[in-house]
């Protein structure tokens, strides 16, 4: 699936590498541009902002948009990565303990940050965060002070129901629940709708945290076979069908690692075969607000009429990943779940859950969000070309996200994504291999890389020093 302005861009490129636009020619105006093509002004900033992105177009202030002159050398073609084929069956997660041990090196702050996918600080909105919480402590009421309520407070329900109303999707206050961020919300989720020995269906490769967490949670998995595309709902349908599992965790909007964002037609056919077969959708959808376009995508949630979409998500990847404030939402149907949800679930800091409903308010939450998506637009794709030219000369795929910022690369099979793993480790660099985010190690030849930091010297010198390190295994391959 494309956004319009993508496909606008890629019309405006053609026409850009053909040469019927000449490099120093002035481009229409936003605003022309928008009427010519009879689309929005976010359209059609949205699709100049990928252009500029991706180094075919400038902007001179108070003068306008100009066609960049590019070099005979730039550009690389980056073909997107394949993945296999395979059946679906239920099994345990396997290499837990490694899984751990990556997930540990992942969060250490003494490496250079290619591993957890986590937003720079330099990308956080400090001051309006700052200003919120100390204006929500100024007029916070007696019982503020008091135990919290353990469903959340009302206020921060009361502003995430209208926040996403203006994005077009409507959960009432009521539905709900605060979680100490998105993990502990499907921790919740999984463990009220399964017993230990379920099946749950994921869509493989998979972010290896939730892997991670199934198998602490004793369930196993069922896998379906995903691509940069997305997943085949056919096969989706099938093991709703044969396989027993009576829940799926699935992310529709801009998946870790793939960056996939599933159609709305997609989203729709997701939510009545849940509904045919009461399978349950726990709904991940932590990166949604990290789309490249200025419209957030629907989840599945909004097409669900049964009540078998359980709706998660959090501010980690959107605001910061040290606000531990997620969000599961129930469905009428499981209203019955809600005594047992107040017993397990853990009550989240009331100023700060104050404060992010201030952030909402007064509408600095929805600037930030502005101001990120075209930031981070820009800075994937500058990712992008920088690893196109790293890894130049060597045969290797790399995903192209609609929004997030999680890098997949791909490299031939010789190639071993454990041990430029443990290189990387010993350089003092982290990323995460392709081993942890499936079974039967189909994806060891992978990695994944985190975009969400500026491309500073210093993380340029270690996606280069990775390159350096796969060139001199295939060297030493082709020599043996």
């Amino acid at each position: 699936m494309s956004f319009q302005y993508q496909l606008l861009a890629q019309q405006l490129m053609q026409k850009i590498q053909a040469g019927e636009i000449v490099a120093g020619q002035r481009l229409p105006s936003l605003r022309q541009f928008a009427q010519q093509r009879k689309i929005s002004l976010n359209t059609a900033k949205s699709c100049y902002e990928l252009l500029e992105a991706q180094g075919l177009i400038y902007v001179k202030v108070k003068s306008g948009y100009f066609v960049q002159l590019q070099p005979s050398s730039s550009g690389f073609a980056i073909e997107a990565p394949e993945h296999p084929d395979f059946q679906s069956k239920m099994r345990d997660v396997s290499n837990l303990g490694l899984q751990i041990e990556i997930h540990q090196a992942a969060i250490n702050s003494r490496l250079i940050h290619l591993g957890s996918i986590q937003l720079s600080p330099n990308l956080v909105p400090a001051k309006a965060l700052s200003r919120s919480i100390q204006r929500a402590l100024k007029y916070s009421k007696p019982e503020d002070f008091l135990y919290s309520d353990r469903q959340g407070h009302i206020r921060l329900r009361e502003a995430l129901s209208a926040h996403w109303a203006e994005d077009g999707f409507h959960i009432a206050p009521e539905q709900i629940y605060i979680s100490n961020g998105c993990m502990p919300a499907l921790s919740v989720m999984i463990q009220s709708l399964t017993c230990e020995g379920d099946g749950v269906i994921v869509p493989t490769p998979n972010y290896n945290g939730q892997l991670q967490l199934l198998a602490l949670l004793k369930r196993k998995i069922i896998e379906i076979p995903a691509n940069t595309e997305g997943f085949d709902l056919e096969r989706l349908e099938q093991a709703m069908q044969h396989s027993g599992a009576k829940v799926c965790l699935l992310t529709a909007n801009f998946q870790n690692p793939l960056g996939f964002c599933l159609s709305n037609a997609e989203k729709e056919k997701i939510a009545q075969l849940a509904a045919k077969y009461q399978c349950h959708v726990i709904e991940d959808d932590i990166y949604a607000e990290c789309s490249f376009s200025a419209q957030r995508p629907l989840p599945i949630q909004y097409w669900d009429q049964q009540g078998y979409v359980v709706y998660c998500g959090s501010v980690s990847k959107s605001l910061s990943s040290a606000y531990r404030v997620g969000w599961f939402c129930l469905p009428p149907r499981l209203k019955h779940l809600h005594a047992q949800m107040i017993i397990q679930n853990v009550s989240v800091n009331t100023p700060l859950q104050l404060g992010l409903a201030d952030l909402i308010y007064s509408r600095a939450y929805r600037q930030h969000l502005g101001q990120l998506r075209p930031k981070l637009m820009k800075q994937v794709e500058q990712y992008r070309q920088f690893i196109a030219q790293a890894f130049h000369g060597i045969d290797f795929r790399l995903n192209h996200p609609q929004g997030s910022y999680a890098l997949w690369l791909q490299f031939p099979q010789q190639v071993d994504g454990l041990a430029m793993y443990y290189y990387a480790l010993q350089e003092g660099i982290n990323i995460v291999p392709g081993l942890l985010f499936g079974e039967d190690q189909r994806y060891n030849s992978c990695i994944r890389l985190n975009a969400g930091h500026e491309l500073s010297e210093e993380i340029q010198q270690a996606i280069q020093l990775l390159a350096d390190w796969v060139k001199s295994q295939l060297d030493s391959q082709s020599a043996a």
